[in-house]
């Protein structure tokens, strides 16, 4: 679910692809030939730093990425189409944490990066997120980037024109519970008329639903064996219904996420609050702009911590050149890669090595008035717990946001809504 002028994309594709040439060096000439790797991403990995490194140590090798700062949905849209189509796709692709379980048993479409040396890596990702990537066969279809330990991000600006406190820990200390969360919401909304408390009500679910499955059964729309349970597994409804109460208090500002009116929301300060992974932070800057250092800040979470997003680079198997781009993933995915897009972008890593880094662990964001995020979001990025998303996890989860947003809009009640969620969700299912 995390972060994501598909026209743009689509002409990147068409200049760079079938551009680039197998690597080789000729025995004895001492000769290297160009190679281009495609790199397809969503949203910011931040990874332009690295890119640099590498290309300065691999001469022979231009890395090109694709799909900066597009949506999730139109990504996944895009890989599939070209996975069909046998040719198109990047020599590296990024996959987000509910997508990679639908490739686990379609691996014959991507390169098994165990076979160059993935293998003796396992050490350098916390454990349940190398087993993420990893098929049941022991095949490794792609090495993990980062985590989403859960926050909440707040516009210290709009928190003081409500009278409401802006130090961090008193923010945070006003809503240990989703409860106290909405009636600090209101207490917001009683004094600010034209923003909303909430950005859109999909990102707050979702939050909600990946912090009660962490805490319950460890899975949301599917467990374990396959079963499809939107029905029967409390965290989902007892999800939603927290999420239509934050509705009827009023406190939405009715945007769709990853929209670009939900861009414009960022710029217009039509929003106090939004739900935070630790990737969030990178997309409000980039959103906000220089005109938003020093009006945002960080609290803690209501209803405790949680896990929602994070990715992986898995190489497709129509890459001509597997070997290159799996040496990239490599050091893309290692412990000094992972604290880099950290430090760029805010994406907390999933390798135990970097977390521990002090680079990670005593980091403090500027733009976000100076709020230590080494300290909220690496601290106990070791102990989350991870959640369970089946392999049509994307359209079950696109399937309720559409219900939630009737609601929000007002052109259904939350009962029928919640039918359609249920209904449409199964039918996503098949």
């Amino acid at each position: 679910m995390r972060r994501r002028s598909f026209a743009a994309i689509a002409l990147a594709a068409a200049v760079t692809l079938g551009a680039a040439a197998c690597s080789s060096e000729e025995p004895g000439t001492g000769t290297t030939e160009q190679i281009t790797l495609n790199v397809d991403v969503f949203g910011n990995f931040g990874y332009e730093e690295l890119y640099k490194q590498y290309m300065a140590e691999h001469p022979n090798v231009k890395i090109v990425e694709r799909g900066t700062g597009s949506q999730l949905d139109a990504h996944n849209q895009q890989l599939t189409q070209r996975l069909a189509a046998g040719a198109g796709a990047g020599d590296i692709v990024a996959l987000e944490e509910g997508v990679i379980i639908s490739y686990l048993d379609k691996a014959n479409l991507f390169t098994d990066l165990g076979e160059y040396g993935a293998k003796d890596l396992a050490g350098n990702f916390i454990p349940w997120k190398f087993q993420q990537g990893t098929t049941a066969d022991g095949k490794i279809l792609g090495l993990g980037t980062d985590v989403g330990s859960m926050a909440m991000c707040y516009r210290t600006d709009l928190f003081k024109k409500a009278g409401l406190p802006t130090d961090r820990a008193a923010v945070s200390a006003l809503w240990p519970t989703w409860d106290d969360y909405i009636k600090t919401g209101q207490t917001f909304k009683s004094k600010v008329k034209d923003a909303g408390f909430i950005d859109a009500v999909t990102n707050t679910y979702n939050t909600i639903l990946m912090q009660k499955a962490g805490q319950g059964a460890g899975y949301t729309y599917f467990d374990k064996s396959g079963a499809m349970t939107i029905d029967t597994n409390p965290a989902v409804k007892d999800s939603y219904d927290l999420a239509v109460k934050i509705l009827d208090a009023g406190l939405s500002a009715k945007l769709q996420a990853w929209t670009q009116e939900w861009n414009n929301g960022f710029k217009q300060a039509q929003f106090a609050t939004i739900a935070c992974p630790a990737w969030m932070t990178g997309y409000i800057t980039e959103q906000n702009g220089a005109d938003g250092k020093g009006k945002w800040d960080i609290a803690a979470a209501p209803g405790g911590g949680g896990n929602w997003g994070g990715s992986f680079l898995a190489v497709p198997k129509q890459s001509k050149h597997a070997k290159e781009a799996a040496e990239l993933v490599k050091f893309l995915t290692n412990p000094a890669g992972q604290t880099a897009s950290f430090k760029s972008k805010g994406n907390l890593p999933s390798s135990p090595q970097a977390l521990a880094d002090p680079a990670v662990k005593a980091a403090v964001n500027e733009y976000f008035s100076n709020a230590p995020t080494g300290d909220i979001f690496a601290k106990g990025a070791l102990d989350l717990k991870p959640v369970y998303l089946g392999a049509k996890n994307a359209p079950v989860r696109t399937a309720v946001e559409n219900a939630l947003r009737t609601v929000e809009q007002g052109t259904k009640k939350s009962a029928d809504a919640w039918t359609a969620a249920v209904t449409d969700g199964k039918k996503a299912a098949q």
